[in-house]
Formats: C-alpha cells, structure tokens, sequence
C-alpha cells in the first residue's frame, strides 16, 4: 500500500492529538480522581492505542523527538521529518484547544489555577518542585530510555515486533509514573508546547527545557541503539 506524505502527516496529527487530549486531559480533568499513577497510564494507553490505530500509515511517531531520532538514524528523510514535527505540533495545538474548552465546562476551572497539563521546573512548575537542572536532566535521561526502546521494539531484528505497541506504550507509562513529579513529564516537544502556549507565563519561559532535552535524549537514544543493533 502506498501511502502518501499527507496521509501520514493526518495520521501523525490525529495521533498527536488523542495524545496530549488523553493525556493532558487526564491530568486537568481527572486528576483528582485518577492521581499520578493513572495520569501515567493515561499517557501510556494513548500511545500504545494509537501505534495500533495509525502505525501502519506513518509509524506513529507523534513526538518530534521520535521523528528528530528516526531521522538521525536514516529511517526517515528530512522532507518526511520537517512535515511530522509540524503535523504534530498543530495536533497538540489543537488538543489543548479542544481540553481548554471541555474544562471551562466546570465553574470553578481556572486556567491560571488548574493549568492544561504544562510542563514545568522550579517552583511552581515542578508539581514536586525540582530544580531546573533536575528537570533538563530527566527529560534528557528519560528520552533516551524512552528511544531506545523504540528503536529497539520497531527493529527489524526483533521477532518480538508485533507487540511494539505494548512496549512502548508501557515504557512511556514507566517513565511518567517516575518522572511526573519532577517536571510532569515531556519527553515530547509537541505535548509540551500546545499546553504552554494557552497557559503562557513559566511554561512558556522554561519551554526551551522541553524541547532541548527531548531532542537531545532523542538522539542519545538513537546512538546508544545503533551501538547494539545494526539493523
């Protein structure tokens, strides 16, 4: 089946999308109810839906550290790449649009109070109140994991390559059960920025932490996997 560029980006949009509405939305609407622990596996169960429901069209990055990563490692070209990353961009634009007009549903919702789900550092951003550097270490450190396996779980050396999904949606949902207090977890510039640009102030002054430290664990993540797999 041949699949064109824009059916791909409408894939990597949609799925981006159902991300950070789940996710985020997991968080603003229900976190009360769900905690940490379910926050975490909201995110991982969107993830691993959407491998299953848009994989097969365009791989289902929905992360431009993914797409960054793929394209450092030769799986993708560049025209591909710069198309992804604005897709999912728009995608997490448009989910934060959608869950910011699902919340104001409910009378006491402030968007200066309750947020969108924005990643943050410091005080008040880390939901536990880490530190800048904390925070940029653990985007970095838990996007390299995070990469690994993906690459690993997608490779054409593993048998095991139906149940990608699961690993990575697993992974994902490790990581933010780890990670959640100290920066709300982004390993993803697209899931950071469309939040941020709705709630504006701190989150958008420390959004360069989102996308830096994603990038750069997305391609530390790439090398550590060349170095084991020569797929």
């Amino acid at each position: 089946m041949t699949v064109s560029l824009s059916q791909k980006c409408i894939a990597e949009f949609f799925g981006t999308f159902v991300l950070v509405l789940m996710g985020c939305g997991s968080a603003v609407l229900a976190g009360t109810h769900v905690g940490f622990l379910g926050i975490a596996f909201a995110f991982g169960l969107s993830v691993l839906a959407m491998v299953y429901a848009v994989g097969h069209i365009s791989g289902c990055h929905i992360n431009p550290a993914i797409t960054i990563s793929m394209l450092s490692t030769g799986k993708i070209s560049g025209k591909d790449a710069g198309a992804y990353i604005v897709a999912q961009i728009a995608g997490a634009i448009a989910a934060s649009a959608v869950l910011y007009f699902i919340a104001q549903g409910k009378a006491d919702y402030s968007l200066a109070a309750n947020g969108l789900g924005a990643n943050g550092v410091g005080d008040p951003g880390s939901p536990d109140h880490y530190s800048l550097i904390s925070g940029l270490v653990a985007e970095i450190v838990f996007t390299a994991i995070f990469l690994v396996v993906v690459h690993g779980s997608t490779s054409k050396n593993n048998k095991n390559g139906a149940f990608a999904g699961v690993a990575i949606g697993l992974a994902l949902t490790l990581i933010h059960i780890v990670g959640i207090p100290v920066t709300g977890v982004s390993v993803n510039p697209a899931r950071s920025i469309g939040p941020a640009l709705f709630v504006g102030g701190p989150a958008i002054a420390n959004l360069w932490v989102f996308i830096v430290g994603p990038v750069i664990g997305g391609l530390l993540g790439g090398g550590i996997w060349k170095l084991y797999d020569k797929n």
